[in-house]
């Protein structure tokens, strides 16, 4: 079981991460928790005596307490507390005291609703990863010349499946649709390749999938976005509807378990793509030796009319954001694309060298 202090410094640590990130409200919020969670309420009791791994990259118990809150504003559950959160009310306003009492206030209402809402674990499925994504189909279309047969690990609610439909937009050129859902990250270093992108197909897999037609799994989804970062909230809301307009497949299943399969049933005359977004880097050491190995196995066996690519977006402890890399089979060239905000809020882009494999 976590101590107090140890359970305090993740919230401290976490407001940390939100200032970074551009989330005032939410890291104001977290300091307030830090300072403020009381061991002799239920909330904070449960809270404090944490049963498990506390910290930003195991339990992640800021990211709930904050999901939890801002689920009982965007699902309309708790007036009183929307009434003092973002957009509705400018946080600035409140002193410390008054936005304590207003949250403490709302812990105490909602007690049994925040502690279930607890017990699971954060699901993110920020769609501003998909500017790493999007140049990355273009680079291997390029490369390739066939449709692409998409593969996510770690999907979630498989929004991100949907990035060949999604317009992208920086000073120097335009990529995909500009009519409806268009990511605009800061765009450094080189222009991408432009190629004929062809989908064949687009599947994922997740322990936990969001339903996306289930409304109490979307809201869900909508309260781990920051209330304060209104323009990342639209855009969410705008992949929400999209993907119900046009859903893709997400199976229930390990993600390892998965892969074998999907890399085992792959065809000719499509370039399979795995992909894989800020998850890699959270499964268990076996599994992912175990991943590495069937990739060897599965890869070795590539050919020009049936190859294989990987994309991958993870922390690799250096600064600043995530590195992303793209390897092609049948030769395994492991790319290095440059690096991307965690958020898709900027990009510094590399082009593989052109031709790559062939």
């Amino acid at each position: 079981m976590a101590g107090a202090a140890e359970v305090r410094k993740v919230f401290t640590d976490q407001a940390i991460a939100c200032e970074a990130l551009g989330s005032p409200f939410t890291a104001r919020i977290c300091r307030l928790f830090a300072e403020r969670l009381d061991e002799d309420t239920p909330v904070g009791g449960h809270l404090l005596k944490w049963p498990g791994d506390p910290r930003i990259q195991a339990d992640s118990v800021a990211l709930r307490l904050c999901g939890a809150l801002n689920y009982l504003v965007v699902s309309g559950a708790d007036p009183i507390l929307a009434e003092a959160y973002p957009p509705v009310f400018d946080h600035t306003q409140h002193n410390d005291a008054a936005l304590w009492q207003v949250l403490a206030d709302a812990m105490a209402r909602n007690a049994a609703t925040i502690i279930a809402f607890l017990a699971s674990a954060p699901q993110t499925n920020e769609v501003r990863r998909s500017v790493a994504l999007i140049p990355a189909y273009h680079a291997i279309s390029a490369n390739f010349g066939l449709p692409l047969a998409i593969r996510e690990l770690g999907a979630s609610a498989g929004l991100n499946l949907n990035a060949s439909q999604y317009g992208l937009r920086a000073d120097s050129f335009l990529i995909g649709p500009q009519d409806g859902l268009v990511l605009a990250p800061e765009w450094k270093g080189e222009p991408p390749v432009q190629a004929n992108l062809r989908v064949d197909s687009v599947r994922g897999c997740d322990l936990a999938p969001i339903d996306l037609s289930d409304e109490r799994q979307a809201l869900r989804l909508l309260a781990y976005i920051w209330p304060d970062q209104t323009g990342r909230v639209a855009l969410i809301r705008n992949a929400i509807g999209l993907a119900r307009t046009n859903g893709v497949r997400i199976d229930r299943e390990d993600a390892i378990d998965w892969l074998e399969r999907e890399l085992a049933n792959r065809g000719e005359g499509v370039a399979m793509v795995i992909q894989h977004t800020v998850a890699w880097q959270y499964f268990p050491p076996e599994a992912k030796a175990r991943g590495e190995a069937l990739l060897a196995e599965h890869c070795a066996r590539a050919s020009e009319t049936a190859p294989i690519a990987r994309i991958s977006m993870e922390n690799d402890g250096s600064q600043p954001g995530a590195r992303l890399q793209l390897t092609l089979w049948p030769d395994g060239t492991v790319y290095e694309l440059g690096r991307v905000d965690f958020h898709g809020r900027w990009i510094d882009w590399r082009n593989p060298p052109q031709g790559g494999t062939r």
